[in-house]
């Protein structure tokens, strides 16, 4: 088989213009051609006049051998590469011990479902509810301002993913084409077949639920055992100098009940959010540090003037979906200020894991279609930044969150309102009192205010220097009355859980850091993609081979 890339035609173009661009690239006449299928298919939007479609396509030739020797050296044509998976290794029947994956986000249940299909029947530990239970509590929290601490949208079955927009795209080195495993897999529990082939693919909340009850079955057919409302309180290592052995975990189930499960071979898959857990790693003396991230706001448009910006009179084309932006601006005190985890035709959603704060984060259905436009409009910090009184200076990331999510709170008026401003009261210092043509989303609602004290000094000046330079991008992007909402406190881990090339803690032996909580990803997809790669690392260690 051969794959042809960079094949341009019109947006509009007739269905069988594609295979006659295949004909005339290759260089053959029809009766050659077996039959051809999309890998993978993008748009070239620069020219708003003349957007073009861009496909990459794999073909079967009759005599392919003797097309790849006349075509050696021809751009944008090769043969195509193998991107079956393989695994790399199978349990032996004798095994006796269980490996034990902490929490089922993205990360979580990749890892899972990889070591169950290898035949190690993990026991996956999620502090949250099933699915459609969390799903009912975080809706109670944006319908009735009541929060559930372990069961919202950082906690539960499908992770943090599950109340986003759903991308599944990264910009991960992936040889070994990992990604295209995750991919297969989603679209084997109901994902739309096109996720496979589009550029940027996105599923959205309610088509990620089913998804995931899916694979948790799958999961569970292949001998693999899931527990939730199981929050893991204690690990148990056994030290000897400075390093260590994972020996087991303290796990307290609903009832407070507690108990002790054995195991040498522990996945950390917590996400981003898990912040009692990262004091007990580090009271265990587990090696971590903090990290670089990012805070700002979500800033809210109509999605009209995204869609026109970007496509001009095309706007509304069904192949082009509704459209999105990447902004960066590099402010004039030295922060990067860029926009993050943008949502086309999506909400704000409150996104607080803990009593007394206010987070934000954005979501998308499949369909993109709500008013909005949304994204997080965010500044870079490093651990400089962070206080510098904190005893636990690993966590003091942690505390710099707190900090600004418990100001957030206050300024919306205690009760899980988010603070808001108007971006032409936000580039003036003035204090807004109503919003205007653009209606926040955010529930269970949004007070006007000023959020000049909503973050830094420096964070607030690099936002209002950005603002107006990113309106030249896209057009209308500081228009007055757009809104923007505080605060954005987790867009990464504020920890970093330091691994070996074995994928294991570089002081714990048989502890597996992986996914976002980690920092050893940034999104579904990425998230996915190191749930695989630490599983085979645990499949290979419980079978004393290397990879």
């Amino acid at each position: 088989m051969l794959r042809l890339t960079e094949v341009k035609l019109p947006l509009d173009h007739p269905e069988e213009d594609l295979q006659a661009a295949i004909l005339k690239r290759l260089g053959v006449k029809a009766e050659a051609l077996v039959s051809f299928s999309i890998f993978k298919r993008s748009h070239d939007a620069r020219k708003k006049s003349a957007i073009a479609l861009i496909y990459s396509v794999d073909v079967t030739v009759r005599d392919e051998a003797a097309l790849l020797t006349r075509l050696q050296g021809v751009a944008h044509v090769g043969p195509t590469p193998d991107m079956a998976y393989r695994f790399v290794t199978q349990a032996p029947a004798n095994l006796q011990e269980r490996p034990i994956v902490i929490g089922m986000g993205p990360c979580g249940i990749l890892a899972a479902l990889t070591l169950a299909q290898m035949g190690f029947k993990p026991i996956v530990l999620e502090r949250g509810k099933e699915v459609r239970e969390r799903t009912q509590d975080t809706w109670g929290l944006w319908r009735k301002s009541k929060l559930d601490p372990e069961s919202n949208v950082q906690f539960g079955e499908g992770g943090a993913g599950t109340f986003s927009d759903g991308k599944l795209y990264s910009q991960i080195k992936d040889p070994r084409h990992l990604g295209r495993k995750v991919l297969l897999e989603f679209v084997k529990a109901g994902a739309p077949p096109e996720i496979l082939y589009v550029n940027k693919p996105h599923i959205g909340t309610f088509r990620l639920v089913g998804m995931v009850e899916k694979i948790r079955a799958e999961i569970e057919s292949l001998g693999g055992e899931i527990r939730f409302k199981s929050r893991v309180e204690d690990i148990v290592i056994e030290r000897s100098d400075k390093s260590g052995q994972v020996r087991g975990v303290v796990v307290k189930s609903e009832g407070n009940a507690s108990e002790f499960l054995a195991a040498t071979h522990v996945v950390l898959a917590i996400g981003h959010s898990a912040r009692d857990t990262f004091q007990m790693l580090y009271e265990r003396g587990v090696y971590i540090e903090a990290k670089p991230f990012s805070i700002g706001f979500r800033v809210e448009h109509p999605q009209s003037i995204i869609d026109s910006c970007r496509f001009g009179k095309n706007a509304g084309h069904p192949l082009l979906g509704a459209a999105d932006y990447k902004l960066v601006h590099h402010a004039s005190n030295g922060r990067s200020v860029y926009s993050f985890c943008m949502c086309p035709g999506g909400t704000v959603v409150a996104a607080t894991s803990e009593e007394g704060r206010v987070v934000t984060n954005g979501m998308s259905q499949y369909s993109r279609n709500e008013r909005n436009a949304n994204a997080g409009i965010v500044v870079g910090i490093t651990p400089d930044d962070y206080p510098a009184d904190v005893p636990n200076k690993p966590l003091s990331g942690v505390a710099f969150q707190r900090q600004w999510e418990s100001r957030a709170f206050e300024l919306g008026g205690r009760n899980y309102n988010a603070p808001g401003q108007l971006v032409g009261d936000f580039l003036v210092g003035r204090a807004s009192t109503q919003f205007g043509s653009v209606v926040p989303s955010y529930k269970p609602g949004v007070q006007p205010t000023d959020l000049s004290t909503a973050l830094p000094d420096y964070a607030i000046a690099a936002i209002r220097e950005a603002l107006p330079a990113l309106d030249k991008q896209i057009k209308g992007f500081s228009m007055h009355d757009a809104v923007l909402t505080g605060v954005e406190t987790r867009t990464s881990s504020p920890i970093r859980i330091k691994r070996g090339d074995d994928y294991q803690s570089l002081n714990t032996r048989g502890l597996f850091p992986a996914g976002e909580g980690a920092s050893y990803a940034g999104g579904i997809l990425s998230a996915a993609v190191d749930g695989i790669e630490v599983a085979e690392a645990v499949a290979l260690s419980m079978t004393r081979q290397t990879a």
